[in-house]
């Protein structure tokens, strides 16, 4: 075996059993480092759900929304490879974490509510909450992001919102379950309707 393919494998080796048992370093962060988890403020969290969710999803509808938006949360990969197009060399990358920037949103809702009615943001009435909030998003832009680019922790909110099975299933009165399979048998039949 010629010295260079020994060296190989030697330096080969020793990588592969750095990284299996964690040690392998990737700039100043370990490899088998944690994520760190993303919480935001539970309750001012679902104050502004109660103010922007649809009420015709209802208390359960609206909490069941809020959790599936912290699950999101808890799962989203900053700065992850974004898929590019076949024979493409450039390499996109998605948004950093954006929980950093709504946990401050929230605060500063908070402090808002404080200032202008001496109680907290969820004490205010939904019509007060909802002033806060559109003064707060006014520059949001348009429509709906995807809910890791939304500039605002409400708008993420309504997008991940809108943009879930249960929104589009509640849209049309009828169980579409976007993105789910369904069995050939019945591909052709038309979805049931909500509750039926």
């Amino acid at each position: 075996m010629s010295t260079g393919r020994r060296d190989f494998l030697k330096t080969s080796t020793a990588a592969v059993t750095a990284a299996g048992l964690g040690g392998c370093e990737r700039g100043d962060r370990s490899v088998s480092e944690p994520r760190t988890p993303r919480r935001l403020h539970r309750e001012l969290l679902r104050a502004i759900g109660d103010a922007v969710l649809p009420g015709a999803i209802g208390a359960d509808g609206r909490e069941k929304a809020i959790v599936a938006f912290e699950v999101w949360l808890q799962e989203f990969t900053p700065n992850a490879e974004l898929v590019h197009p076949y024979g493409g060399w450039e390499v996109a990358y998605g948004p950093e974490d954006p929980s950093p920037r709504w946990a401050e949103q929230l605060d500063d809702l908070e402090r808002l509510a404080r200032q202008r009615s001496m109680a907290s943001f969820g004490e205010l009435s939904r019509d007060d909450r909802r002033t806060l909030i559109a003064d707060a998003i006014e520059d949001a832009g348009p429509g709906f992001p995807t809910p890791a680019e939304a500039q605002h922790v409400a708008v993420a909110l309504m997008a991940h919102y809108f943009r879930s099975t249960e929104a589009t299933n509640q849209v049309y009165g009828v169980a579409i379950n976007k993105l789910q399979c369904r069995v050939i048998t019945t591909a052709g039949e038309k979805p049931p309707a909500l509750g039926g």
